[in-house]
């Protein structure tokens, strides 16, 4: 019988969320009696292991699910909700179909974006948003939605009415919609259950620990989607991502810089990637697009990053590749 739907290689990625998710609870068991400096080096852990976990882990299982059998990737979902602090069936659902359907896209003539998490949304004209807007302020927001997510006992955490873009996300094929529904509603219960646990395992490691990490590694996040898409032209779907093609980071990240070419075919696993790009070589090399010589994250060192999406109509055509490192 077929276990992995796509390579046995998804079993690292399975490897680092089993290995997050017991690192988190020795954190949480040990919080008390460790030093200063444990602590310090605890709580760095934890933010890099929830940024990892998003930006890589959750976002490629949403991707492309690791297994055949649909109550394993049901029960990888609800594993990585604890993981991440949030529902990944509802991140599949809001990543997958907004996001990928319009591409970051700028602002229409009622002065707003279709991605319901596009850069520009809270941008001033044509402009995206500030770093500090979408990344800071972001996070903020996530987090207060989540605190309300997690006080939805009343409803046994259901997807309620008023969870309009979640409701217009799932498909309307009614057997496939109740199932990502009920998946929601698993993750949200794993989460929940599972921050309870940690408050009776270390109410101060939660405290203290866990929620400012929680956070940072969603500032962290939005730093990464910010500088995906800053400065890109959103106008052609050869130019309105940026990649990052550095080995090292490509290596330990499962092809995560190849974001011009993820958004090309969302649905390709990882380790296709560079034969994406390979396939649209042509049509990425005849246009003007932005090419990070840093990864996403460390988006800010990348000072010499035009911004094509202020003049996209001069752009798109043939032109030259800059910061190009391969």
């Amino acid at each position: 019988m077929k276990i992995w739907k796509h390579t046995p290689m998804d079993a690292a990625l399975l490897a680092l969320s089993v290995g997050q998710w017991g690192a988190t609870w020795w954190l949480a068991a040990t919080w008390d009696a460790s030093s200063v400096l444990a602590r310090a080096l605890g709580f760095a852990l934890l933010v890099a292991m929830m940024t990892y976990n998003i930006i890589i882990v959750s976002h490629l299982f949403t991707h492309a699910a690791w297994f055949e059998a649909r109550w394993l990737n049901a029960l990888v979902s609800t594993l990585n909700s604890i993981n991440i602090g949030q529902s990944v069936e509802a991140y599949r659902l809001s990543h997958v179909r907004n996001h990928h359907r319009y591409n970051n896209d700028q602002k229409g003539v009622d002065g707003k974006t279709k991605d319901r998490s596009s850069t520009y949304q809270d941008g001033q004209g044509d402009e995206h948003a500030t770093l500090f807007r979408y990344a800071v302020i972001g996070a903020l927001s996530t987090v207060i939605k989540v605190g309300g997510i997690l006080l939805a006992i009343g409803r046994a955490w259901r997807v309620g009415p008023h969870e309009r873009d979640l409701l217009e996300y799932a498909t309307k094929v009614p057997a496939t919609r109740a199932r990502e529904l009920r998946q929601v509603q698993r993750d949200r219960i794993a989460h929940a259950w599972g921050v309870c646990f940690f408050l009776i395992v270390s109410w101060k490691w939660t405290l203290i620990c866990y929620l400012p990490a929680y956070f940072l590694a969603l500032t962290l996040v939005n730093v990464q989607n910010y500088y995906e898409h800053y400065g890109a032209a959103p106008s052609s779907r050869y130019t309105d991502s940026v990649s990052h093609y550095g080995r090292l980071y490509n290596l330990l990240s499962f092809n995560d810089g190849y974001h011009q070419e993820h958004h090309l075919r969302p649905q390709t696993h990882w380790s296709c990637m560079p034969k994406v790009r390979y396939v649209h070589e042509k049509q990425l090399d005849s246009v003007t697009r932005t090419i990070s010589p840093v990864p996403a994250i460390l988006g800010f060192f990348d000072r010499r990053r035009k911004l094509l999406h202020l003049r996209a109509g001069a752009t798109i055509g043939v032109g030259v590749v800059h910061d190009r490192d391969d």
